[in-house]
């Protein structure tokens, strides 16, 4: 097995968008994986559990020789067949494990025996994701913008719009807010970090992300990149009340029902959605109070049956307050607290949108120009 081809653990095996075979088992692949990874385990849990209890009781050679008993025969033929089938689909894909070690080792002598010839990750998984929160950390000592506004100014949109914008949502897979929950299931935290650094490995210069507080969603933003983002200048979108309601509009009810409904059809997409924006609204009791509470529950349930009759703009009744009575307040109750916050501009979207692209071509430039001035001095 030692001569087996490795190769090093190196991120542009990610920027390649090359397919990384998994054999982990499948409750350390949930747990979190690399980018591009399909996950086709040595091991199913409950045997890797097995396999664990023999090396505590008994030791390493004890381990392996009941990991052999109990995938052989139809089982052993089962998992090499589903990864000639993958490295068929995908001839360049590389083979990792959790250390890149016996697992993985074995899972390339099999492939080999069987005709194939495929690398492994040295150090796998472990090694790989190093590099990754490596990654981030070095991103924390880049130049940084953050993009703050009130609720509805479309901060992400902005951010999705830059080549070098770091969409932290997106990496969360969640809005940041109350009512901001994916329908999909969101990511572990590791493997939003693992998105976060994949998506900075194509951002080696200015960064700009949308003004988050440290949690979104499940997720945490990790502690150097958070800090980095408090001491980072800003650029603040200001927009009126009637754009910023048709924005959320659009957030809130039209994308999350066409989500909804792609993924579980018309009925239970409907009642899927119904039981989101209701438990959502409900979990700000304590914010709202009882009775302001209750008045947007009664406006949202009879949004709800007008929807149902074709008028999705009935949501702008609990949406309009929901903003002026809710979002709002805390908005400005936060850059209250904070008075030290330098904004380089504040505009409506399309200057911020401006602002941020000249930013990050003074910062590019300056950027150069030191870079040039090491070079020289070398």
């Amino acid at each position: 097995m030692s001569e087996l081809p490795l190769v090093a653990p190196d991120l542009a095996l990610l920027g390649e968008e090359r397919v990384l075979i998994d054999v982990r088992a499948p409750v350390e692949f949930a747990q979190g994986a690399l980018p591009g990874a399909v996950n086709l385990p040595l091991m199913e849990d409950e045997e890797r559990r097995l396999v664990g209890i023999e090396y505590k009781q008994r030791g390493q050679q004890a381990a392996i020789e009941l990991g052999q008993r109990l995938v052989s025969g139809d089982i052993k033929a089962a998992r090499v067949n589903a990864w000639l089938e993958a490295l068929e689909a995908h001839p360049e894909a590389i083979v990792y494990c959790f250390r890149g070690g016996l697992r993985s080792q074995i899972a390339q002598q099999w492939i080999q025996e069987a005709g194939v010839t495929r690398p492994r990750i040295r150090g796998g998984w472990k090694a790989m994701r190093q590099a990754l929160c490596a990654r981030i950390d070095a991103a924390a000592d880049q130049p940084l913008l953050v993009v703050g506004g009130l609720t509805g100014c479309a901060k992400t949109a902005l951010i999705q719009a830059l080549d070098n914008g770091l969409d932290l949502e997106g990496c969360a897979r969640h809005k940041g807010s109350a009512f901001g929950r994916h329908p999909l299931p969101a990511p572990s935290q590791i493997d939003f970090e693992h998105a976060m650094g994949l998506r900075l490995l194509d951002l080696p210069g200015p960064v700009v992300v949308e003004d988050e507080s440290r949690h979104i969603g499940a997720a945490n933003i990790p502690l150097t990149f958070w800090r980095a983002m408090e001491q980072a200048p800003r650029l603040r979108v200001e927009m009126p009340l009637d754009w910023r309601l048709a924005q959320i509009h659009k957030d809130y009810i039209d994308d999350l029902w066409e989500v909804y409904r792609h993924q579980c059809g018309e009925w239970l997409g409907w009642a899927l959605m119904r039981k989101q924006l209701a438990g959502a609204l409900g979990r700000l009791r304590k914010r709202l109070g009882s009775a302001r509470l209750a008045r947007l529950q009664r406006l949202q349930q009879l949004a709800f049956r007008e929807h149902e009759r074709g008028n999705r703009q009935a949501h702008e009744a609990w949406l309009a307050p929901l903003l002026t009575e809710y979002y709002d307040p805390m908005y400005r109750y936060q850059l209250e607290r904070h008075p030290e916050q330098h904004f380089l501009h504040v505009g409506d979207w399309e200057s911020c949108l401006a602002a941020a692209r000249e930013w990050s071509a003074a910062q590019a430039a300056e950027g150069s120009a030191a870079g040039a001035r090491v070079g020289a001095a070398g």
